[in-house]
């Protein structure tokens, strides 16, 4: 069983920026084993994948629509996974959730998770 905690959502205005966690630290396994992704749900819309990061956390994918802004890295010795989110956009709104997975990240950032967290509210205004 894996447990994920996320935190560091809030309100921000165009171009703010905001650092996101997921936190497994509850575990006394780590990260090691498990690709992290980062989705999202905006209002009203399905969810989508942002950001993963292979359990190495050397290889990063992200949708197009945050290339450039978002970046995942992942601290191992504390079981935790970041999202730093530079450059926000109303757009981007949404909750975000981190959640788990033995496979392999995959470039679509699709998959059937197994681990979720509770999520986190990121509200970007104009």
């Amino acid at each position: 069983q894996v447990h994920l905690a996320e935190s560091g959502g809030g309100s921000v205005q165009t171009g703010g920026s905001l650092r996101l966690f997921c936190d497994g630290s509850r575990d006394t396994h780590t990260y090691s084993g498990y690709c992290i992704t980062w989705f999202r749900q905006p209002p009203g819309k399905e969810r989508e994948g942002v950001a993963a990061i292979s359990p190495s956390g050397l290889r990063t994918y992200y949708a197009d629509s945050v290339k450039g802004r978002f970046t995942a890295s992942l601290d191992s010795g504390k079981n935790i996974v970041y999202l730093q989110m530079d450059s926000l956009k109303p757009e981007d709104t949404g909750m975000y959730f981190c959640a788990a997975d033995v496979q392999p990240c995959t470039t679509s950032l699709r998959g059937d998770y197994p681990y979720w967290g509770q999520g986190t509210q990121v509200t970007v205004s104009s």
